[in-house]
């Protein structure tokens, strides 16, 4: 069966899939240039499906000055030479698709590179058929620019550009100017790149910063005086996060937006979309964003890309979730290109077991799964020198921040062989010695490896269809135990993950039973009425659906 005809059948596969995330330049270099490509990554796919997940995500590998490594488009049609063709690409999704994987690409949808031709025609003049295309505005009376914006990577988010004797607005690097979602122009314009690459036959699309399409008046944003999660750029390093973002970005008009968008993928059933959200109220942006069916099909945020691994923490945050979400949608991911690799964010370089319990947990959780190259591996962040960094974040808030490259360096593939397999070329960021000893061909082989007990687990995950599409409860934090339920067309799982570092013991359900097929990194024992977890402990188990049940779970 075809994945067109998969789709057909299963229009709502997206819902509890897990979404391999790919960053193409890192992850598999065929010409030996010392980056990765397109053909890389179809030499890999072997691999890909091996874990039993569901689809890949591509990180951009659209034409691009590379200012911001592909999230500077300057050709939405085309594959930047680094990565391959076009051809390349219609050959990797015709052998994802041969192997059951769906293909979802990024869409940079909210600024494009200064060297796209919409920009270059826009700053030519005031009164060119693109002079609305992007954020324009003048100068305060005093010259300084018209809002106290920030940009997140440092700075004002205005540019001064001599042409037009005008600021144009940019969120992001300089090189990437803010397209006007106001002008009904640009959203059909922005529309058509993405039924291009829908004819092209992708399953779905990962959107960058989707809450930054629509500004708001050209007003001050107030201060703030405390760091919220949910938000890139809200380190005390970043002058960014010294402000409440009410007028620059997360508008009421982006919702008309997200509309037309869905619009157009209801006319390719079964494709996808999931919005990255970055508010100082994400939980309540990825609820709005997903509500209804007739916006985006999935939204995630940095809640779980925090640097605060606690279980009350995430208790609390997955549960306002809960309260929040209705019939929406949530995608959740526990690292990404963006931060901090989650072996060294959360504590546990060389702690398989913690690991085991971090991967457990995202896979139990209501909502679709973005898993990031080489979390499978259990990838520290790497150490690099200020002369080795490539990201301009990095660059720019060195030393108290050094950036992004130390999560985007190559995958490690043999322990034994140069760069560790990932090129026989010098890579473009280098690959550190500690992750040779993590290679795949160092877990591959090794049953108690991460690298098996994710496989196993996922394996596992998709005969559990109360994991994959169930609803779920949250129970009261028992001993730092994280307790919940998952149900689903009257089948019942009791989940507990015991995130200390020492044995827990808890009263538990007498009828719960421990399933038949479960991987081996669930070792919680279920015994009359009891649950003993070992340390960084999993434990999954069945139970009767009637809901008089729930009070011998709780404590």
């Amino acid at each position: 069966m075809t994945i067109a005809q998969q789709r057909s059948i299963d229009a709502e596969w997206w819902r509890g899939a897990v979404i391999y995330q790919i960053y193409p330049r890192s992850f598999m270099d065929a010409n030996d240039d010392g980056i990765g490509d397109l053909q890389g990554v179809i030499d890999k796919l072997d691999y890909i499906a091996s874990l039993n997940v569901d689809a890949i995500w591509l990180s951009p590998f659209f034409t691009s000055p590379m200012k911001d490594f592909g999230y500077d488009v300057s050709n939405y049609r085309d594959v930047d030479p680094t990565f391959g063709t076009l051809d390349d690409f219609d050959r990797l999704v015709e052998a994802a698709h041969a192997r059951g994987l769906r293909v979802t690409i990024d869409q940079v949808l909210s600024h494009s590179s200064d060297q796209h031709a919409w920009f270059q025609e826009s700053r030519a003049s005031r009164d060119n058929p693109k002079a609305n295309w992007y954020v324009w505005a003048d100068a305060r009376a005093d010259g300084s620019p018209p809002t106290n914006w920030q940009s997140i990577f440092g700075g004002s988010a205005w540019q001064w550009d001599t042409r037009r004797c005008q600021y144009y607005l940019h969120n992001f690097l300089v090189e990437q100017p803010d397209l006007n979602f106001r002008n009904p122009e640009v959203v059909e314009a922005v529309l058509g790149e993405v039924r291009f690459w829908l004819e092209r036959g992708v399953d779905g699309f990962r959107l960058d910063a989707v809450n930054f399409c629509t500004h708001g008046e050209l007003r001050d944003n107030p201060p703030r005086h405390e760091i919220a999660e949910g938000s890139i750029g809200v380190r005390p390093d970043n002058p960014y996060a010294f402000q409440h973002h009410l007028h620059d970005k997360t508008q009421p008009e982006n919702l008309a937006f997200l509309e037309k968008l869905r619009a157009l993928l209801d006319e390719y059933p079964g494709t996808t979309s999931v919005g990255e959200v970055s508010d100082d109220n994400s939980l309540s942006v990825m609820a709005e964003y997903t509500q209804g069916g007739n916006r985006l099909h999935m939204c995630y945020s940095f809640d779980l890309l925090t640097e605060n691994a606690g279980p009350q923490y995430l208790h609390d945050t997955l549960t306002e979730m809960e309260t929040r979400i209705g019939d929406g949608w949530p995608c959740w991911a526990l690292g990404n290109h963006d931060v901090t690799r989650l072996a060294t964010r959360w504590k546990a370089e060389g702690n398989v077991a913690a690991l085991r319990l971090y991967m457990a947990f995202l896979l139990t959780q209501r909502g679709s799964i973005c898993l990031y190259q080489g979390e499978e591996l259990g990838l520290t962040e790497a150490e690099l020198t200020f002369e080795q960094l490539v990201d301009p974040a990095g660059i720019t808030f060195w030393p108290a921040y050094k950036g992004r490259d130390g999560c985007r360096t190559p995958q490690p593939w043999q322990a034994d062989v140069p760069h560790g397999g990932f090129s026989m070329g010098t890579p473009w960021l280098p690959v550190p010695e500690a992750h040779l000893g993590l290679a795949v061909d160092q877990q591959d082989g090794d049953p108690d490896s991460l690298l098996n007990a994710t496989r196993a687990f996922l394996a596992f995950r998709r005969t559990q269809p109360a994991l994959v599409k169930g609803e779920i409860r949250y129970h009261p934090l028992r001993d730092d135990v994280l307790c919940f339920e998952r149900r689903h067309q009257g089948e019942r799982l009791l989940v507990a993950l015991n995130f200390a570092d020492a044995t827990r013991e808890l009263a538990a359900p007498r009828e719960a039973r421990a399933l038949d097929n479960a991987p081996t990194m669930v070792n919680g024992l279920w015994q009359d009425g009891t649950l003993r977890l070992p340390a960084y402990g999993i434990a999954i188990a069945r139970c009767a659906a009637d809901a008089d049940q729930d009070s011998k779970w709780d404590p």
